[in-house]
């Protein structure tokens, strides 16, 4: 059963200790990641047990809040928040010795409570907050706040509703088990972390759900309380013994030891316009009307690949790092006895590497649909499938594209329409694996692993990773796929409707890797062994009178962009860096001309660079393909209230509130990529975005002398002192 109808089912029955305030739900949809990673209690280096991590595909091992900014997609729904929330994963303790990976359905249900106390305003998450839930290594229950914040629900869909849990049920949930984190709300107003990563953090005095501040941490958060769901009856008729068989990754059979995880990554001004403005008690996301959200296709395929080799799913002997079963009751202790590899290597591939062996490469996941097959050439179906297999079959057909999906099919053609392309630097959901041989991966439902003949040099698509403890080599950079034959139309079958990448698309994997690599965050960097005195804290100290929130005048042909800016006057700081951002864009001395119908006050802005990680526009549009136009897409885009708008390779469509000052400009030939939807409009390329732009009246391309606003983001301390 979907999470969204479980929840509506079962409704708040952690929830119902308090009164009835306004809330809203936010489904992430899948794990980012499962990897024994920890940016917060192990920064830098490998944690001790696995966690299952959802939210921006910034996450990674070492972390701060520019490297949230940097995700070009989340697992969860609402796009202006690019947050990681974590938790341990949950496993089957087998009676031979064994313990299998319990599935987890979807990812993370995330309320966020609206619950002051008297007199009480609640506020947003400061940059970079960082908070935890639980102890890992509590192995009874200690009638606490902490302790009462960690629950379980026992679910049961055709029988009578069970009281919840502070540990394991002791018995069969014939519809899984919901592990229940509640974090503290409450906060002492500077330090984005403490010491022991909780003190600079408390519950309310009346309880660990509601109530009133202590004087100690005057500044009220809105309320966090996760909800993860595993499928625990899968294994009912697996029981032994007089004890419930579950054990968490830590290797805790009493549940006590549960924990979570988050790292704050939200546009803070538009989380407390949310808090303000959005006062449902529906519960629903889609209620609160500023929420722009994200398809839950999307929020699925976002990804990034594990960087420590080892086995983190299926039945291992044990449990991944050095985690054996430590039933307490005192408290669980650290093991190091163990021989695991703690390696942060080079990520995992989630594809066949053929390169060698047969002259092929991965080119990245692409979609396909049951209705219009995207590729026509040949098909065959088998139980015994593998990417092998796969490209042999269409070798021998002629073919030089083969595309494996849903585990055991496979499909055949010699382009990629652009409507099926993989997206650069998008891992996509391909993650089913082959019918004949588990240890592949072969595409997904509605999602196919794309394979292509080599001409020339024969390179996989690659994936960085963000947050990895090393500063990423240029070949890591995501690959704008300069070597893929690209069909503009669906319906042109012949060789000679193919058009190839050009060339000169691919100084964009350098431009990526160099933006890639002033994010990437070193194991020595942010945290590191601190002392407590240098942890990261907001700061009162006024900004620089360049920041000051007055108009200044922006340089000639560039064109002065209206923020949302919520407040001026005191520009907080974090470690002395000023939380502001410039918003101006270079505009073509000569605004290209086009047959594309826009929108009143809209006009065309040139052919741009998007250097994918991070994203020149970050909010992908919720529709592509067939229909595609960049009239559409600038028509979607200002509905939204964005005022850019962008279309890539023929079938995708982008939005965005701002575009960076470093955006490069290139030449309108190479955004020359037919739109799939209307003939006649060109839809970006690859690797470049036909950028459209909504100026206000005072704007005017070519005038020397333009306004440069500064959006200020103003700290919630600042604000509630």
């Amino acid at each position: 059963m979907a999470q969204s109808a479980i929840l509506s089912a079962l409704g708040l029955l952690a929830l119902t200790a308090s009164p009835v305030a306004a809330f809203w739900r936010l489904p992430c949809q899948a794990p980012v990641v499962v990897e024994r990673a920890d940016p917060i209690i192990n920064p830098g280096v490998a944690s001790p047990h696995l966690h299952t991590i959802m939210g921006g595909n910034g996450f990674g091992f070492s972390m701060d809040y520019a490297q949230t900014q940097a995700s070009s997609c989340s697992t969860c729904t609402v796009q202006k928040d690019m947050s990681n929330y974590w938790i341990p994963n949950l496993w089957y303790a087998g009676e031979n010795g064994t313990f299998t990976s319990v599935p987890q359905v979807g990812g993370v249900l995330v309320y966020y409570l609206q619950r002051p106390g008297n007199g009480e305003k609640l506020t947003a998450f400061p940059e970079g907050l960082r908070m935890v839930a639980g102890d890992s290594m509590k192995r009874s229950f200690g009638n606490d706040k902490e302790s009462r914040a960690i629950s379980y629900a026992c679910l049961n869909f055709n029988g009578p509703a069970t009281p919840e849990t502070n540990g394991f049920p002791t018995r069969k949930c014939s519809s899984g088990l919901r592990a229940q984190v509640f974090f503290p709300s409450c906060w002492d107003g500077k330090n984005l972390d403490s010491p022991d990563h909780k003190s600079h953090l408390s519950y309310p005095v009346n309880d660990h759900a509601y109530g009133s501040c202590p004087p100690s941490h005057p500044v009220h958060f809105v309320s966090l309380f996760y909800e993860v769901l595993f499928s625990t009856d899968l294994f009912d008729d697996m029981w032994y013994g007089d004890k419930q068989p579950f054990v968490w990754s830590m290797g805790d059979p009493t549940g006590y030891g549960l924990h979570g995880d988050f790292f704050n990554g939200w546009d803070v001004a538009h989380l407390q316009k949310a808090i303000d403005e959005c006062t449902s008690n529906s519960g629903r996301v889609e209620d609160c009307p500023i929420f722009k959200l994200t398809t839950n296709d999307v929020a699925k395929g976002c990804r990034i690949p594990p960087s420590i080799d080892e086995q983190t799913s299926g039945t291992l002997d044990a449990l991944p790092g050095c985690n054996p079963v430590q039933a307490g009751p005192g408290r669980a202790v650290a093991q190091t006895d163990c021989e695991v590899s703690s390696v942060i290597g080079k990520p995992q591939a989630y594809f066949t590497d053929l390169t060698q062996t047969k002259g092929w490469s991965y080119v990245g996941c692409g979609t396909d649909s049951i209705y219009a097959r995207k590729f026509t050439g040949a098909s065959t179906s088998s139980r015994t499938m593998t990417v092998e297999t796969c490209v042999d079959f269409c070798s021998g057909k002629g073919f030089s594209v083969a595309g494996t999906e849903y585990g055991n099919e496979c499909y055949c053609a010699n382009s990629i329409p652009s409507d099926a392309a993989p997206v650069p630097g998008y891992m996509g959901n391909c993650m089913m694996p082959c019918a004949g041989d588990a240890g592949e991966y072969c595409g997904g439902g509605g999602t196919i692993s794309l394979y292509q003949k080599c001409t020339g040099s024969c390179q996989n698509v690659q994936f960085a990773v963000v947050g990895n403890s090393t500063t990423p080599a240029a070949n890591s950079a995501p690959s704008v796929m300069s070597n893929i034959a690209v069909t503009s139309s669906a319906t042109s079958k012949a060789a000679s409707s193919q058009s190839t990448v050009p060339a000169t698309a691919q100084p964009t994997v350098a431009a990526a890797s160099a933006s890639l690599s002033s994010m990437t965050v070193q194991t020595n960097g942010y945290y590191g062994s601190q002392s407590a005195s240098s942890l990261p804290v907001i700061s009162k100290t006024p900004a620089s009178s360049a920041d000051d929130g007055e108009a200044t005048s922006a340089p000639e042909g560039v064109i002065a962009i209206p923020t949302d800016a919520t407040s001026a006057g005191v520009s907080p700081t974090i470690s002395g860096t000023a939380v502001t951002e410039a918003t101006s864009f270079p505009i073509p001395s000569s605004v290209p001309k086009t047959n594309v119908t826009l929108p009143d006050g809209w006009k065309a802005g040139g052919c741009y660079v998007d250097p994918i990680r991070p994203r020149l526009f970050k909010f992908w549009a919720p529709f592509s393909g067939n229909e595609m136009s960049s009239s559409k897409c600038v028509a979607y885009c200002d509905e939204q209230g964005f005022p850019f708008a962008g279309t890539q390779n023929g079938g995708q469509c982008f939005c965005s509130e701002d575009i960076s000052e470093n955006a490069e400009l290139k030449d309108e030939e190479e955004c020359s990529t037919p739109c799939k939807g209307v003939k006649g409009e060109m839809c970006g390329g690859p690797g470049r975005l036909s950028v459209f732009t909504k100026l206000d009246d005072e704007s005017d391309v070519g005038s020397k002398k333009k306004r440069h606003l500064h959006k200020h983001r103003r700290s919630h301390y600042a604000a509630v002192s």
